[in-house]
């Protein structure tokens, strides 16, 4: 395997920081070496590119040429809007020489240097093309026959660059989901958007974005959406109490990260994937997937 370099972004290190816990754990038990990426930056997210383009760029270049420096051949990156961004970064600085100048004559003010030799990968391709799902079974401890599990992709992981799934309906997610032994619902809003930062700025349009994505995974009686995108997990978690007194019905459904849910199969310790972060009572749905697997081996 090549050598990675793990790039939490700035989210994963605040809001997000279940789903970094949870994919170290992880990672650790696939026995891939994961090293964080050394004085790593914010990549600017994708609001940056909007206010100074070529600064933009830059800044994720940096992140690019750390990475070169460091003879890393790949950056890992769990963050659909970092895995965006930096992957932006590597399609444009090939394609446009011009722009390739200018973020150099930056990088080189700083004593670095990019000479495009690094991939932007995100962990759900690693796992399940890499590592591979017999892997994956392997190492199931507590499957997860009685679960039905919804997988929600977010709008950013792939697209525009669909470079290990399909940008509509992809399936990476659901195939891992089927290693662990969960039932997949199958549903046509896994690359809906949950209306990101829209949640600040256009409340009522943000509520009724994340209601619909509620209400479809409620009416195929999903028992755990399960997601790749700290930006989607922390929208469809925190406001469930409000969008279920604004839509008059019951819209509380248990939100986790893949990561977590491959730790709870694989028997890891509830705590250490960051499950006791949420705002919602997990245990129900911990209990539940031990229990099961317990039987499942009896």
């Amino acid at each position: 395997m090549p050598k990675y370099g793990y790039y939490p972004g700035c989210s994963l290190l605040s809001t997000g920081k279940p789903y970094d816990e949870s994919m170290k754990e992880i990672f650790k038990l696939l026995e891939i070496e994961l090293p964080e990426l050394p004085d790593w930056n914010c990549c600017g997210a994708t609001a940056y590119m909007n206010i100074d383009e070529t600064a933009a760029f830059a800044l994720a270049a940096r992140n690019l040429a750390i990475a070169e420096r460091e003879s890393i051949e790949t950056i890992v990156t769990p963050c659909p809007a970092c895995y965006l961004v930096l992957t932006k970064a590597t399609d444009y600085l090939a394609r446009y020489p011009t722009l390739l100048g200018r973020v150099s004559l930056g990088l080189k003010a700083v004593g670095l240097k990019y000479e495009g030799k690094v991939q932007v990968r995100h962990p759900l391709e690693i796992i399940v093309n890499d590592v591979g799902l017999e892997k994956v079974k392997s190492l199931v401890k507590f499957p997860l026959n009685s679960l039905k599990a919804a997988p929600y992709y977010g709008c950013l992981m792939v697209r525009p660059y669909a470079k290990f799934d399909d940008p509509f309906y992809p399936t990476t997610m659901d195939k891992l989901l089927g290693a662990l032994g969960a039932e997949v619902v199958l549903h046509p809003l896994k690359t809906r958007c949950c209306g990101g930062t829209l949640m600040e700025t256009l409340p009522e349009v943000g509520l009724r974005l994340n209601h619909l994505l509620l209400k479809e995974m409620k009416k195929r009686k999903a028992d755990v959406i399960v997601t790749a995108c700290q930006f989607c997990q922390f929208n469809l978690e925190c406001y469930q109490d409000e969008i279920s007194k604004k839509y008059s019905g019951d819209f509380h459904i248990p939100i986790v990260y893949f990561t977590q849910l491959m730790g709870l199969a694989f028997g890891l310790k509830p705590k250490s994937l960051g499950l006791w972060r949420s705002l919602q009572n997990l245990k129900p749905l911990v209990k539940s997937i031990t229990k099961e697997g317990v039987k499942a081996r009896a």
